[in-house]
């Protein structure tokens, strides 16, 4: 089984109060599962990295062998590929954490793409935070 992960996290602040937003659905676009979930005080990054580890825990909870992640940070797709280190002290356990979990899947992929095309994670960052008060 494949599914697309749609991931995304935010702080107000950066750092500050943050959450993910994750949206696990088929190939056809059929949703399967969403998450909106406050993580506590962090940055833009801590929170893109916290989403896509959510995402791929749900991902295996579902069954599925195959994930094609979909993110709007440039900076965790390409650390994630390869393309960029991972330099950041509080970055390198998430980045492992998240090498490790892509590792239980017989295959993966990551694309970044612009907002707009991850609108509904987005959304589901923000009704968690506004959620907050």
């Amino acid at each position: 089984m494949k599914v697309v992960l749609h991931v995304d996290g935010g702080a107000r602040g950066n750092p500050g109060p943050a959450a993910i937003g994750v949206v696990v659905s088929s190939p056809e676009g059929e949703v399967l599962e969403e998450v909106a979930e406050t993580i506590g005080p962090a940055t833009n990054n801590v929170a893109e990295y916290r989403a896509l580890l959510r995402g791929l825990e749900r991902a295996h909870a579902l069954g599925a062998r195959q994930v094609e992640i979909v993110n709007d940070s440039e900076l965790v797709a390409r650390q994630l590929t390869g393309a960029y280190k991972v330099k950041h002290p509080a970055m390198k356990p998430l980045y492992a954490e998240a090498v490790a979990s892509l590792g239980r899947f017989e295959g993966w992929r990551v694309r970044s793409v612009p907002r707009a095309q991850n609108a509904r994670a987005d959304e589901l960052v923000n009704q968690a935070l506004d959620a907050l008060g």
